[in-house]
């Protein structure tokens, strides 16, 4: 736990007491403040109150003399409209910050100097994320991964001297961190997101801008206009920009040239990185990530070497398009997380041949969007409540069989991807929700990783219970 000595002795309010807000509220604590907390859900208050914390409703309480309001980053800070808290706390001239912000006070006031790389983007942050701390973590770096990524920040270990620290960050997070200053920062695109809680397409850009701008370096992604408009102004500002791109050849920057890294500086190009048979890192949208975590980690003083050790053991993030097994021409790739068709189209891009399994709780949209990948699909098994309506989109342009449930599914896809000969991936990719017969996408994606350990003749590529290689 990192206490958070920077409101040792003030008074402070939180709303919101799920995982991060708890988390929070303990270290308030044990940093000596003085806090009440509330939540609109009867059961988190009684939660909180059975762990000691004071519980108040804060509509009754005296915001005079309050430091902050502590807000969880899922409670609306101004879009669709402002959660009556966050209206109190501007009533009464109180900031409004969250756990990252009361981070990065702890960083400044105790080991200014350790490294922090911050993670944003639309795209792609989650990974990423993962990426640079297993590239540091292998260098023999102290290392700490938290954030948006599901480790709150303030559980972490506290702030020292070459302890390295990984935070991926979402909108909602950086709206509430004013001061969120990285070492390394890096904004890898933007497409329309969560326009719900922020309004607009440019407000939402405005908000991830945030983070790079307070940066010492930030690595910034070329690859859409928005992005690119940053960079400019960012840069414009006085910030070190380090541009990126997984499809232009950049004059100064780091790019993707085939499967390698390319740095480019003064009319010189060097390759840095060499992507060639990582199987976790396929695809362009991987291109992207690989390029930004070896520029952010080369900007906090990792060798090329280092660097491209990380990338050659990297296992994947658990559930996003990670080979999980291998049977002679036959991988196995676990790629749970895609929960609809935009999620599934990278992986099914990334592979020549596949032999996929598909469906669940279906989304509005089903899978016509993914019509342009149809002819790399050997065969579609598919399964839930959306097997019906997958199988009328896929209709003569994709061979099937409505397999029902997640098990026969794989055990048919093993045994024509076995007799396919060719190299070729049977792939869970579901482009849907597992709430029909899952708990969650992770349960859905352990089940599979389970099912997969259990054939004959397969090589698991990763460890079971951990998802390490």
């Amino acid at each position: 736990m990192i206490p958070v000595t920077t409101l040792k002795d003030q008074r402070v309010a939180l709303f919101g007491l799920g995982g991060s807000g708890l988390a929070t509220a303990r270290a308030l604590v044990a940093g000596g403040a003085d806090v009440t907390v509330w939540d609109d859900n009867p059961d988190s208050v009684a939660k909180a109150e059975a762990e000691g914390l004071r519980a108040e409703d804060l509509r009754g309480i005296d915001w005079s003399g309050l430091s902050a309001l502590v807000l969880s980053p899922g409670v609306p800070l101004t879009h669709p409209k402002p959660h009556w808290s966050a209206d109190l706390a501007r009533a009464a001239g109180v900031e409004i910050i969250g756990d990252i912000e009361l981070f990065v006070r702890e960083r400044r006031a105790h080991a200014p100097d350790c490294p922090l790389i911050a993670i944003t983007g639309t795209n792609g942050k989650s990974t990423t994320t993962a990426l640079i701390a297993h590239i540091l973590t292998a260098s023999g770096r102290d290392t700490q991964l938290g954030g948006n990524i599901g480790t709150a920040v303030l559980t972490l270990d506290p702030p020292k001297q070459q302890r390295f620290y990984v935070v991926e960050c979402s909108s909602y997070q950086i709206d509430l961190a004013p001061t969120l200053d990285p070492s390394a920062g890096i904004l890898l695109n933007l497409t329309p997101d969560h326009l719900d809680r922020h309004g607009t397409m440019q407000h939402y850009a405005d908000i991830k801008e945030r983070l790079v701008a307070g940066s010492d370096v930030a690595v910034i992604g070329m690859d859409d206009s928005f992005c690119e408009r940053i960079a400019d102004r960012v840069e414009r500002s006085g910030t070190k920009v380090i541009r990126i791109s997984k499809r232009l050849a950049l004059a100064d920057g780091y790019y993707a040239e085939a499967h390698f890294i390319v740095a480019a500086h003064g009319g010189a190009n060097l390759v840095v990185a060499d992507l060639d048979g990582i199987q976790t890192l396929r695809g362009s949208h991987n291109a992207q990530n690989a390029i930004a975590a070896v520029a952010a980690c080369l900007s906090v003083g990792l060798s090329i070497e280092e660097v491209q050790a990380g990338l050659s053991s990297f296992a994947g993030l658990k559930h996003r398009m990670q080979p999980v097994g291998r049977r002679g021409n036959v991988v196995f790739v676990n790629d749970s997380k895609a929960t609809n068709a935009d999620a599934a189209a990278p992986a099914l891009s990334s592979y020549e041949r596949i032999y996929w399994i598909a469906g669940g709780l279906p989304k509005e949209g089903g899978i016509t969007s993914l019509a342009p990948l149809f002819p790399r699909i050997a065969k579609a098994y598919l399964i839930g409540e959306a097997a019906s309506g997958f199988a009328a989109t896929l209709g003569n342009a994709v061979p099937f069989e409505i397999s029902g449930t997640l098990d026969k599914a794989l055990a048919h896809a093993a045994a024509d991807a076995t007799a396919d000969g060719a190299d070729v991936a049977v792939m869970l990719s579901p482009a849907c929700a597992s709430f029909d017969q899952y708990r969650n996408f992770e349960v859905r994606g352990d089940a599979f990783v389970s099912q997969v350990a259990s054939l004959d003749g397969v090589t698991m590529l990763i460890d079971t219970a951990t998802g390490d290689r």
